[in-house]
């Protein structure tokens, strides 16, 4: 065989390889147009498209989220993302009954990204912003995690090996990056920890960076210092993490 045809060969095996551990996704978006009587909505997230159940799981989990996000409408049970769109504009109809002043437009803007992906784990990232009235709208992000193998979203606790032993990392990194001496209250430089403790944020992703510990707004500290991140790099938290990374 010539070289150039051996050549050929390796680079598809190679690129074979290296996409085999990748699902496969495709953009879907919900666009409800703004008018002067409606809420402006605007939904893009991807799809897996396999049959798999771990496909089935992760758009099952996409969709209950956006539903959560969007319902406002106790009247409606939405069981997909187009009743929760209704949901949501219902609830805006609801609001300009009872308070005819009321005439700003809501708005639902809600993202989705595959944030990491290797052999074993899949993170969805899922933001969104919501403005449904009053000075400013709220932004949120939420991480999805999902173990590949398994075919289930794991919970924040499933991510480590020991999640106390991680906690207790995670605060003394935190201390450093936000310069709060270790010896003092987690408090004493203005953050809002409830009962003066330090604790994991509810949103937890892997990341091409890292580990991402992310604290939306109002969770720790005020509204203008926004989200409050840190990222631990797969290297300094390789023994605490339950699974294998490809860092």
């Amino acid at each position: 065989m010539k070289p150039y045809f051996l050549s050929l060969l390796l680079i598809l095996v190679l690129f074979s390889c290296k996409d085999s551990d990748q699902l496969t996704f495709e953009p879907i978006s919900f666009d409800e147009g703004s008018c002067t009587s409606c809420p402006e909505i605007t939904i893009n997230i991807p799809k897996a498209l396999e049959n798999s159940q771990l496909d089935k799981n992760i758009n099952i989990s996409l969709k209950e989220e956006i539903i959560a996000l969007l319902t406002f409408d106790d009247e409606i049970t939405a069981g997909s993302i187009e009743e929760a769109i209704t949901s949501f504009k219902n609830g805006q109809k609801e609001i300009r009954t009872i308070y005819p002043e009321e005439a700003t437009a809501w708005e639902a803007k809600i993202e989705g990204t595959v944030v990491y992906e290797d052999m074993h784990m899949l993170t969805i990232e899922l933001k969104s912003y919501l403005f449904t009235g009053g000075a400013h709208g709220y932004g949120t992000t939420r991480f999805l995690n999902f173990d590949k193998k398994k075919a289930v979203e794991l919970e924040n606790w499933e991510l480590f090996s020991d999640p106390l032993d991680f906690e207790h990392f995670a605060e003394m990194k935190f201390r450093i990056q936000e310069r709060i001496p270790q010896d003092k209250p987690i408090n004493s430089t203005g953050f809002m920890f409830e009962k003066e403790e330090f604790y994991l944020p509810e949103n937890i992703g892997f990341t091409k960076k890292g580990i991402e510990l992310r604290y939306n707004e109002y969770e720790v500290a005020s509204y203008t210092d926004g989200p409050i991140i840190l990222t631990l790099p797969y290297k300094e938290i390789e023994k605490y993490l339950s699974t294998q990374i490809k860092s």
